[in-house]
């Protein structure tokens, strides 16, 4: 069974001698356990869903912290998903562990956002073109430079090549940039209506740490998220819709991981 192990000091990079497994403080699987495709959910509830309702023959393969990982398959190909809690930290941790010590070539997050623009709906889905942040991250990694944080433009190209297969509902799926945020409770009016003017979407918590870890650790990522709530209108979905209302992001999700995989 998955067991917890401890974590290094904040920032610490953890080294791994020769016949050392790829165990990480925070991921108990063992070497090979992650497929390279991953679905990266922020609550592990929905993660636990996605490997019952979503994969075939899922299996746990970590469970440290709470924070659950399965591989299974989808469409006959290794598929796996991992929770990654919430907060560009957290997701951040799991993502370089799981690029840079399990093999894994490709993460797509499938989350939630808050609606900005009043021409997106609550269920409405929002595949990430971009990811604007306040945090200090896309200035932090490269000195003198502030980074422009993008997905992987052939997991975007075929989560776009998907959307058309997703039109059928009354909710639209759209394309363009998010707004990745520290704050899940920020006060600043003016910050939605600055962003809303340059084209933002929605708001969210994780997709620019994301794509910055892809970035660094040569990989590939995307976020596919399910709008749950309105800034502006005040809809907002119920707890358990929130867990249970994101077929299509997910179906969009998993068919860009498998874009010529």
């Amino acid at each position: 069974m998955p067991t917890s192990s401890p974590s290094p000091a904040p920032g610490q990079r953890q080294e791994r001698g020769p016949g050392v497994g790829a165990r990480t403080p925070h991921i108990a699987a063992a070497p090979g356990d992650f497929a390279p495709l991953v679905l990266m959910p922020g609550d592990p509830r929905r993660a636990r869903r996605i490997a019952e309702t979503f994969l075939q023959d899922a299996r746990l393969v970590t469970d440290v912290r709470g924070i659950l990982g399965y591989t299974g398959a989808h469409q006959g190909e290794p598929m796996s998903v991992l929770a990654s809690g919430m907060g560009i930290p957290s997701v951040s941790v799991y993502a370089t562990e799981l690029f840079r010590h399990y093999g894994v070539r490709r993460i797509v997050r499938v989350g939630t956002a808050g609606a900005i623009t009043e021409s997106v709906a609550v269920r409405d889905v929002v595949i990430a073109s971009a990811a604007h942040t306040d945090s200090s991250l896309s200035r932090i990694l490269v000195d003198g430079v502030t980074l422009s944080l993008a997905p992987s433009y052939r997991l975007l190209h075929a989560a776009a090549a998907a959307r058309q297969r997703e039109r059928s509902g009354g909710e639209a799926v759209h394309i363009g940039p998010v707004f990745t945020s520290d704050h899940f409770y920020l006060d600043r009016p003016a910050v939605f209506d600055a962003l809303e003017r340059r084209g933002t979407l929605a708001v969210e918590m994780e997709a620019a740490g994301l794509y910055a870890v892809a970035s660094a650790e040569g990989g590939e990522a995307l976020a596919v998220l399910t709008v749950s709530d309105h800034l502006r209108t005040g809809d907002v979905l119920t707890a358990e819709e929130r867990e249970t209302d994101f077929d299509r992001a997910l179906r969009i999700a998993a068919t860009a991981l498998l874009a010529d995989a």
